[in-house]
């Protein structure tokens, strides 16, 4: 079908006969010459039809629609320099074509003009309903190939490094922590269900206990929860497991394996060990366990500075058992009017999304002189100014925004508004073709957190995260009374403010896994009935393990400098969970359901 591609001509190919099969990127009649740009995965050529040197070419040519499929054969020849088209690689050359077959013809109108030289405007909704034709746009093959590299790379280091895939199974049971599963009805079993992974933890887990001691996978997980940007309900994992190596061996291997991946994707040598922060530190400090740390206007507490003002917001919050922060804003006065920050302005807003009822804020003018309005001014002393502006650092012309009531509202709006302000005052520059990597380790979480809703203790990665045993102490009779405020010997690596992956090292003793189940209130008999089966096999020789996973699709989505991890997949969904191309999910025949032992209460609200 084929001699070359499209792309791989150059100079030195003057004179030879090709032949070339593709897709018409677009045609341009010139008044006797036609010429096209032929288009395939390897790039894009100029084809030349001369009536006088290629008779039977030319008819063909002259009714070519963009997206036509042809095989074209012809001589390369080198264009005069004028002519040559320096925004191609092989612009230096042009292919003469004899001869043009039409090997598949467009018959409809197209929803929207693939070429190379139409810009990116098409509605993402458009996109979606059309993806094979977006495919074709060179933005979603070039990112496709990034992905495939970035997979390529990352398996060629962990099998250099003596991992081997396994495949996990597909269909599991349903667990009860984490996100809520997607269910597959069995037809077999009545009445019983698989749940789809939402990773292949426990398998992994078994993988170690059964002496495989360092496996990988490029796996395929689903979580049915609400979406955003950088969420699917199904989505790819890297998921790695490893036995006998501790927590910072385990760091220090994925340290290579990332820095392996930016060096063949993106020719980047990271600089390395990546800089480390325990959980307590990043969210005093930025308010958030994943922190951009490409800019400053970290969070400061000045709890202990106003605890005693006559200011109630301030003094009422400590009191309460909560906080006061602050972010000092660097020519802040000068870039927000009050007007901003008061009720009704985008930056109250951010604050306001995020749970806080709004900012106090502070002006610092020339000369240390400050600049406030309302109960602030009348009850900040001189002592408190100066220690307030010894602590912030606040020069002239910065902007003090503070937040107060309970720590973690002020640790979720300040860290908004500080995201906010970053991309207003332009302090990150912009990602595609500039890239900066800020990679971080944040470690040491907690082993638990509360949820009020349920009144109890939940894990905040999963229960199978190994504690730290100097939080934790060597009697198991203290195992109860040590873990609720146990740390987990757990990681995660953060880029420029997402996560792109975590792990832990896992427990791989049957008693404590016991105790963590029935600290996050799962009866012995439940807990026996959902993970018996793990139970029993780490008391056959578990080896101490650990692992992590990294998101594919976010990882290749920062590398590809794209903001929506849709970009990056071949087929995602949308926002809504569907797939607008198969019109997926849609109605299944009633005997379908007969079959499976289901019947649906669904009730369409929208017909009344």
């Amino acid at each position: 079908m084929r001699s070359h591609g499209c792309g791989d001509l150059r100079s030195e190919a003057s004179g030879q006969v090709v032949r070339l099969s593709g897709w018409v990127d677009r045609s341009r009649d010139h008044g006797g010459l036609i010429f096209i740009d032929l288009r395939d995965r390897s790039g894009t050529v100029q084809i030349t039809v001369d009536p006088d040197l290629g008779a039977e070419a030319f008819p063909v040519a002259e009714h070519l629609r963009n997206e036509t499929v042809i095989q074209v054969t012809g001589r390369v020849r080198v264009r005069p320099d004028e002519s040559v088209n320096t925004k191609l690689v092989t612009g230096a050359v042009e292919v003469l074509a004899s001869a043009i077959t039409v090997l598949n013809s467009v018959k409809g109108t197209l929803p929207f003009q693939v070429s190379v030289h139409e810009d990116e405007t098409v509605r993402e909704e458009l996109r979606l309903r059309h993806r094979y034709l977006d495919l074709r746009r060179e933005r979603m093959n070039g990112n496709l190939r990034l992905r495939a590299r970035t997979i390529q790379a990352a398996r060629r280091f962990l099998e250099d490094q003596g991992f081997i895939e396994v495949e996990t199974p597909v269909l599991t049971r349903s667990t009860p922590e984490g996100a809520r599963d997607y269910l597959v009805p069995s037809r077999v079993c009545g009445g019983e269900w698989f749940a789809l992974p939402q990773s292949p933890q426990l398998f992994k887990q078994l993988l170690m206990v059964g002496g495989i001691e360092r496996y990988y996978q490029v796996a395929r997980c689903f979580r049915d929860e609400d979406l955003r940007a950088d969420r699917q309900p199904e989505f790819t994992q890297l998921d790695i497991e490893m036995s006998f190596m501790g927590q910072e061996e385990i760091l220090e291997l994925n340290e290579a394996l990332i820095a392996t991946i930016w060096k063949a994707v993106k020719g980047v040598e990271l600089p390395r060990p990546f800089p480390r922060l325990s959980w307590h530190e990043a969210m005093e400090r930025y308010g958030t366990d994943r922190p951009d740390t490409r800019y400053g206007m970290e969070l400061t507490n000045v709890s202990d500075l106003v605890a005693g003002m006559g200011f109630k917001v301030f003094s009422g919050a400590v009191a309460a058992g909560g906080s006061v922060k602050c972010i000092a804003v660097p020519g802040g006065n000068e870039a927000l009017s009050n007007v901003r920050i008061k009720p009704g302005g985008d930056v109250f807003s951010e604050a306001q999304a995020a749970g806080a009822g709004g900012l106090a804020f502070i002006r610092v003018r020339e000369g240390g002189e400050i600049d406030t309005i309302g109960a602030i001014k009348d009850n900040l002393s001189a002592t408190t100014k100066a220690d307030l502006l010894q602590r912030t650092g606040a020069v002239p012309g910065t902007l003090l925004l503070f937040g107060a009531g309970d720590t973690a509202t002020v640790n979720k709006a300040l860290d908004r508004v500080r995201q906010f302000l970053a991309r207003e005052l332009k302090l990150v520059p912009p990602e595609r073709g500039n890239a900066t990597w800020n990679f971080l380790w944040v470690v040491d979480f907690p082993m638990f957190e509360f949820n009020a809703g349920e009144n109890r203790l939940e894990a905040l990665h999963h229960p199978f995260c190994a504690p730290n045993t100097d939080d934790l102490g060597s009697d198991p009779a203290q195992w109860a009374a040590t873990l609720p405020t146990a740390r987990a010997q757990a990681y995660d690596l953060v880029l420029n403010g997402l996560e792109l992956g975590g792990g832990s090292l896992r427990i791989h003793d049957s008693a404590l896994q016991r105790q963590v189940l029935q600290t996050i209130g799962l009866p012995p008999e439940e807990g026996e009935r959902q993970f018996g089966f793990l139970m029993e096999a780490l008391d056959m020789g578990a080896p101490p393990h650990g692992g992590l996973a990294f998101g594919i699709d976010r990882m290749v989505m920062l590398l590809a400098g794209e903001e929506s991890i849709r970009d990056t997949i071949a087929f995602p969904k949308t926002q809504q969970a569907r797939c607008l191309l198969t019109q997926a999910p849609a109605d299944v025949a009633p005997q379908q359901l007969e079959d499976l032992h289901v019947a649906s209460t669904w009730v369409d609200d929208s017909m009344g």
